[in-house]
């Protein structure tokens, strides 16, 4: 592709981004200043020692700031010259226009992109840091600045609110997910063709962390098993479960049996450590959910991501435990009824009851608000089909484990919100569960479930909406442990 580079080129393209990097500077070195003075000791499940070697966890300030500048400027080249989007012809004008506080506003980006895209990008911006020595809260606010630095000079919109909380509070979520998932993948003793495909598939996971693999030398390089690091390696215990199978599912009518859709189903459930372990460790433990499957509007259905920030060990003994968690939750669902995005905080109680020898009960009680969420509205509000606003969430589970063979649990799921930018309305979203499983061998197991999702929409000035999507599916599951 040849480009017509002139001077006029040069200065709408090569001056904004000479501002850029000067006005990067004035955040950054503030954010550095701050973590001059949390000289903490950060005990994660990372660490088999608590030797304090500076020298392992020494924060890069000046590499993580370039990252991140890389972060900035690769999606634009990207928009820019191969996408050529209208958005990234960026100049002085448009930078002074975004600068003021008076030009904020709510985009009319699609709701992928505003609830897939953005957090995926805040993600490269958090971990830029993350992976250069800083821990989970010192690297959270660069993520935020990241995420204003593109709104008000990587772009030639108006900033918007619903991205900055998007790409900043989804961005710690998927970036200490990818984080820490990268480095589990990384078995630094292995070798040969092994090593480099761990090596290359934790890269895609988190390319962060990876890019800071390679400048630090430590891209396939084995670890001397005579001597024990601080950050050996990542003692976490994962739980995985695979599911293929087939799904029976309608819209707006309960009969899925007689008249629903018949199509393939798959589903990848992830389970980072446990709960009991290491609860005052932020991401200590990670639950990870996706869905797809043959649906008339989109593959994938769910992703779902719960992280723990928190936690007050309530009560431990040899029949019963409650755990008090604060989490961060990420929440995406599209499916051929409706489509939902959200990120929450919730307090959570999870209890474990050993009924009788080889009987546990746990159960799970949670409640929180929403940040921000996106709920769609058939009435276009400014071009958009869908609305914004904050709201309050509520989740229970209860779940029966009979010898490590027979399962069954119940789930409920509930949010209420207010629209803050759309079509005066609010909204209820709800979905109930239940599911039956049997092992038959190790690791194998057959499985039935049956469900559906609701959502309530009440309008001003439009008649109400009732959208519902009930499902029956049943899989053979695949779980292995890590």
């Amino acid at each position: 592709m040849k480009l017509n580079c002139t001077n006029k080129t040069v200065k709408k393209i090569v001056v904004p981004f000479c501002l850029v990097n000067i006005l990067i500077g004035t955040p950054l070195y503030l954010f550095a200043q701050i973590q001059l003075y949390q000289q903490e000791f950060v005990r994660d499940t990372f660490k088999k020692t608590s030797i304090n070697d500076t020298s392992l966890n020494k924060k890069r300030f000046g590499r993580a700031s370039i990252q991140l500048g890389l972060a900035e400027v690769l999606p634009w080249t990207f928009d820019k010259f191969l996408k050529r989007a209208p958005y990234a012809n960026i100049s002085f004008k448009s930078a002074a226009h975004n600068l003021k506080p008076s030009s904020w506003t709510w985009d009319q980006d699609n709701f992928q992109t505003n609830q897939f895209g953005h957090p995926y990008h805040g993600s490269l911006f958090y971990s830029a840091f993350r992976a250069n020595g800083y821990s989970f809260w010192q690297a959270a606010p660069a993520t935020f600045v990241g995420s204003y630095l593109w709104e008000t000079f990587g772009e030639k919109d108006p900033p918007a609110p619903n991205d900055l909380i998007n790409t900043g509070f989804g961005g710690v979520v998927l970036g200490e997910m990818t984080y820490r998932l990268s480095n589990k993948i990384i078995n630094k003793h292995r070798r040969g063709f092994r090593r480099q495909l761990d090596e290359v598939l934790a890269l895609l996971i988190n390319p962060m962390n990876g890019l800071t693999r390679i400048l630090d030398g430590k891209w396939g390089k084995v670890a001397n098993p005579n001597i024990i690091t601080i950050d050996e390696e990542d003692s976490s215990e994962i739980g995985a479960e695979f599911d293929m199978g087939l799904r029976k599912f309608n819209n707006n009518d309960i009969s899925v049996l007689k008249t629903g859709h018949l199509g393939w189903y798959g589903r990848a459930r992830l389970l980072y450590g446990t709960p009991y372990e290491n609860y005052k460790t932020p991401f200590s433990n990670i639950s990870i959910t996706a869905e797809f499957g043959q649906d008339d509007s989109t593959k994938v259905n769910i992703i779902s991501v719960y992280g723990s920030l928190t936690g007050w060990l309530i009560q431990s003994t040899s029949s019963v435990k409650h755990l008090a968690i604060i989490s961060a939750n990420y929440d995406y669902i599209h499916n051929s009824a409706f489509f939902y995005g959200g990120q929450s905080v919730k307090l959570n109680l999870f209890s474990e009851f050993v009924l009788d020898k080889g009987i546990k009960l746990n159960t799970a009680v949670g409640a929180g608000p929403v940040i921000l969420a996106a709920i769609p509205d058939p009435y276009i509000f400014n071009g958009r089909n869908y609305d914004y606003g904050p709201g309050f969430a509520i989740n229970g589970s209860a779940g029966l484990n009979i010898d490590g063979h027979l399962f069954y649990s119940v789930n409920y799921r509930g949010g209420w919100m207010e629209t803050l930018n759309g079509n005066s309305s609010h909204y209820f979203l709800h979905t109930v569960t239940t599911e039956f499983s049997y092992m038959f061998i190790k690791g194998l197991a057959v499985s039935a479930e049956a469900g559906y999702f609701a959502l309530n929409g009440t309008y001003k000035n439009y008649p109400d909406q009732d959208k519902r999507y009930p499902y029956l599916r049943t899989s053979l599951r695949y779980s292995v442990n890590f």
